[in-house]
C-alpha cells in the first residue's frame, strides 16, 4: 500500500452561467500546476507542429481554408490530450452520475466533425479515410467504454494501435498529416475514456 500518496474524487462547485459550464467542460477545480503543464505543452507542441506542417511540401497545395482548419485541429488535439489527463478532467468525467456515461459518449461522437471536415476540406473530400476513421473512433469509443473496469486501460492501448496501424498502412495521408491519427484516438480512447485515480501527494498533518 502506498502511503504517500491519496485520491482526491471531491468536485468542487462550479459557478452558474458561462464560466461554470466552462469549468465543468474543462474539469472544475483546476489546479495551477495542471494549468501550466497544459500552456506549456500546448505552446512547446504546437510550434513543433506548425514548424513541421510549415517545412513538409504539402503546404505549397493548401489553401488558405485548409491552413486555418488543420491549425484549429492541431490545436483542439493537442489542448484536448493534455486537458483530459489532468486530476480534474478524470474527476469530472468520470464522476458517479447517471449522465456522466452519456457525456463521455457524446463527447467522443462529437467529434465526427473533426473527421469530416478534415475529410473534405483537408483531404479534398476522401470519404474513405473519413468513414474508416469514424467507423475505427465508434468501434473504439464502445470497447473502451464497456469492457469491464480493471481492462479499460490496456482495451484503450489495444484500439488506439489498431487505429493507428491501420492509418498508416491502410487510411494513408500526406506525411505532413501523419499526426493526426494519434493524437485524435489518443485524447479520446485513451485520455478521455479511461478512468484514473486523481493521484495527489499525501498532505502531512
Amino acid at each position: 500500500m502506498r502511503t504517500d500518496l491519496e485520491t482526491d474524487w471531491e468536485i468542487p462547485e462550479t459557478p452558474p452561467g458561462l464560466a461554470g459550464r466552462v469549468q465543468r467542460f474543462m474539469g472544475p477545480g483546476k489546479s495551477r500546476s495542471e494549468s501550466t503543464v497544459e500552456m506549456t505543452g500546448l505552446v512547446v507542441c504546437g510550434v513543433l507542429l506548425a514548424a513541421g506542417v510549415w517545412a513538409s511540401d504539402v503546404r505549397h497545395g493548401w489553401a488558405a481554408a485548409q491552413f486555418v482548419l488543420v491549425t484549429l485541429v492541431g490545436l483542439d488535439l493537442i489542448g484536448g490530450v493534455l486537458t483530459n489527463a489532468t486530476n480534474s478532467a478524470k474527476r469530472w468525467y468520470h464522476r458517479p452520475a447517471p449522465e456522466a456515461r452519456r457525456a463521455r459518449l457524446l463527447f467522443v461522437s462529437a467529434h465526427l466533425l473533426h473527421l469530416v471536415a478534415m475529410g473534405l476540406v483537408v483531404l479534398s473530400g476522401d470519404w474513405r479515410w473519413t468513414l474508416g476513421n469514424g467507423a475505427l473512433l465508434l468501434a473504439g469509443a464502445a470497447a473502451v467504454e464497456f469492457t469491464p473496469l480493471h481492462l479499460k486501460r490496456p482495451v484503450s492501448m489495444c484500439v488506439l494501435m489498431v487505429a493507428i496501424l491501420i492509418n498508416l498502412f491502410w487510411l494513408e495521408v500526406p506525411a505532413a498529416l501523419a499526426w493526426f491519427a494519434p493524437l485524435f484516438f489518443l485524447k479520446l480512447l485513451v485520455c478521455h475514456l479511461v478512468p484514473e485515480a486523481p493521484l495527489e501527494r499525501r498532505r502531512r498533518d
